[in-house]
């Protein structure tokens, strides 16, 4: 998988190095709500006037008398109007919430966007989209990849960002979400095939270095989500694993190198103790040797030291199912 997917990339809208987050003008929602109050509030006034409601109540006159029917297309119109001022201001009426974003577009093209919060007014000429800027967190499944030794792996990477364009969010790409993924898993592949996952001789970096590995996956995908308009945040391994065909043979390897490790430094320890004896003796005077007593001396100092310490541990070599081999 290459790093862009040609799927994924939508260009139908200006190109993601052309686009950038405005605000758009939205108005406080209690202003639409009085337009509205107001508007109802008149239309009934008209109708009262115009003696177009119930003529008496509980027996009362309470309407003055009825005008000429050709009188009435006028107020028919007013309370046409009113009607559309009402629902022109009722349909403008949206809540803002925190973490979230309003996108608004017209005809297809980018018009701003609202992060104001509480009630609300933006124009129904508008069509409005809701975008989620919160702090987000993604588990990847586990990633197929390679090192730089060509072992086949399992990693599993923690996400965390979010979206910080929301122009570029919505009209960069097709889908944001998806980009990401998509990325998460080509910068995975990318940066795995640069160490090995583990080195036996202890040579150089490995991909056990998680504070390392953080860092590479994490400056790489932030470059490559920039252009869309996300903010990474981190990247974090959370399990590296060989693949299951080559699990058993790795691991078997890894405790031979273990043990190997572990006798070296029993060697060590000993053939340390050997010299300080042997040190201590000549500073003291209490032997004088020659160079074949010397090296017969270090033999059996050395067999001595080695057998107190007892035999060498054998580390259990199990494969990953558990059982011994």
């Amino acid at each position: 998988m290459t790093s862009t997917n040609a799927d994924t990339l939508s260009l139908a809208h200006p190109a993601p190095d052309e686009l950038g987050e405005h605000p758009a003008r939205a108005l406080p929602g209690w202003a639409a709500v009085l337009t509205v109050l107001a508007a109802a509030a008149t239309a009934g006034w008209v109708l009262w006037r115009s003696a177009l409601l119930p003529v008496a109540v509980a027996g009362q006159q309470l309407l003055p008398e009825p005008p000429d029917r050709a009188g009435l297309s006028g107020v028919w119109g007013a309370i046409a109007l009113l009607a559309s001022l009402a629902a022109f201001a009722g349909g403008g009426l949206c809540r803002g919430r925190p973490g979230s974003v309003w996108v608004l577009t017209r005809h297809g093209a980018y018009r701003g966007s609202v992060r104001a919060t509480g009630l609300l007014w933006i124009s129904p000429l508008f069509v409005r989209r809701r975008m989620d800027v919160t702090l987000r967190h993604w588990r990847s499944s586990p990633i197929e990849a390679v090192d730089s030794a060509g072992t086949p792996l399992h990693a599993t990477v923690l996400v965390v960002w979010r979206v910080r364009d929301t122009a570029r969010a919505s009209f960069a790409t097709d889908s944001h979400s998806r980009y990401l993924r998509e990325q998460v898993e080509a910068a995975v592949t990318r940066v795995v095939s640069r160490f090995p996952v583990d080195d036996f001789r202890d040579s150089g970096p490995t991909l056990r270095d998680t504070d390392r590995l953080a860092e590479a996956l994490t400056s790489s995908l932030a470059a490559d989500l920039r252009p869309v308009g996300v903010e990474l945040f981190s990247a974090q391994p959370v399990r590296l694993s060989y693949a299951p065909e080559v699990a058993s043979a790795m691991h078997r390897a890894q405790l031979a190198a273990l043990d190997a490790r572990h006798r070296r430094a029993v060697v060590d320890d000993v053939l340390n103790a050997v010299a300080e004896t042997m040190r201590g003796l000549t500073d003291r005077g209490m032997v004088e040797l020659d160079d074949y007593e010397r090296k017969a001396m270090v033999k059996d100092l050395t067999v001595a030291f080695y057998t107190a310490r007892g035999p060498v541990a054998e580390v259990p070599r199990k494969d990953l199912s558990g059982h011994r081999g």
